[in-house]
């Protein structure tokens, strides 16, 4: 286990070809891997794009997979090269008339998919109309941490930010393609109460209200990307940042402590004015 790990969030635009997402998503991973990067996390939609606003006339299974399928081959193919973790969202096609998920592909340094999250709390608009939903929570390890990802309004559903914390995760990647300025606040209230890292990746064309980030175990951010056009942030996760002693070292362990429940247990007492409840 190490103590330190570098990641890189990478802004870049998000839109309708797979071609223009793919060659954005490679130029990100060569600066990040020029930084030290371990691993890079991009936006929901980075590489197909996103179904809503960004392919209004989608219906689920009318879209030529092959360009979607070789960019995701030839981003597996540098991650190789480079020697770097790729946690990159898109559409993954299914069988049939099926519809797609909404998903994180995460590829290793190795270029080997090993994982892939499906979003499983969808908006109304997306379970009617665009994907099916996912089933499975989805962590892995690089270098001794622990990754969890997350998309878009799952920020919403405390109980899967409770899921992360039970399964020992370090650092939540949380990709979302959405200009509500909420979601990071909601996003930093998790970080803090859970005492993990938040990864906020967002496609460029959002970063004008709300850039992507990364957010400390104390919920403070601890870099943004630019706002005005794509980027790449790189940001060390230290276990021995003095700053993080609170957040990491005692908070999580007391609270940890808290709701296993014995240490209130053993100190209750019997009392006729704890007992009642009306007493003055």
């Amino acid at each position: 286990m190490t103590d330190t790990i570098r990641i890189a969030v990478a802004q870049t635009v998000a839109g309708t070809d797979p071609a223009a997402n793919g060659a954005a998503i490679r130029d990100a991973m060569r600066r990040a891997a020029d930084q030290g990067a371990r691993l890079v996390h991009f936006a929901e939609g980075a590489l197909s794009g996103y179904a809503g606003a960004a392919k209004a006339h989608y219906t689920g299974w009318e879209i030529d997979w092959a360009p979607v399928t070789g960019e995701l081959r030839r981003t597996a193919g540098l991650a190789a090269e480079l020697g770097l973790w790729v946690v990159a969202g898109g559409n993954h096609r299914l069988t049939g008339d099926n519809r797609p998920h909404n998903s994180l592909w995460v590829i290793d340094d190795r270029g080997r998919p090993v994982d892939r999250y499906d979003k499983r709390f969808l908006s109304y608009s997306e379970v009617t109309g665009f994907y099916t939903p996912g089933d499975h929570v989805c962590t892995f390890e690089v270098d001794g941490f622990r990754f969890g990802c997350l998309i878009c309004i799952e920020v919403n559903f405390p109980e899967l930010w409770t899921e992360q914390r039970a399964l020992g995760v370090d650092c939540v990647l949380f990709s979302t393609y959405s200009e509500d300025p909420i979601f990071e606040t909601i996003a930093r209230a998790h970080a803090a109460m859970h005492g993990y890292w938040v990864s906020i990746a967002l496609p460029a064309q959002c970063a004008p209200v709300t850039p992507s980030a990364v957010i400390g175990p104390h919920g403070h951010p601890l870099r943004r990307a630019r706002a005005d056009g794509p980027d790449v942030i790189c940001v060390d996760l230290d276990r021995t940042d003095p700053a993080l002693d609170m957040a990491l070292d005692k908070a999580r362990a007391w609270r940890a402590t808290a709701r296993a429940g014995e240490i209130y247990a053993a100190r209750r007492v019997t009392d006729p004015r704890s007992a009642d409840r009306t007493a003055l």
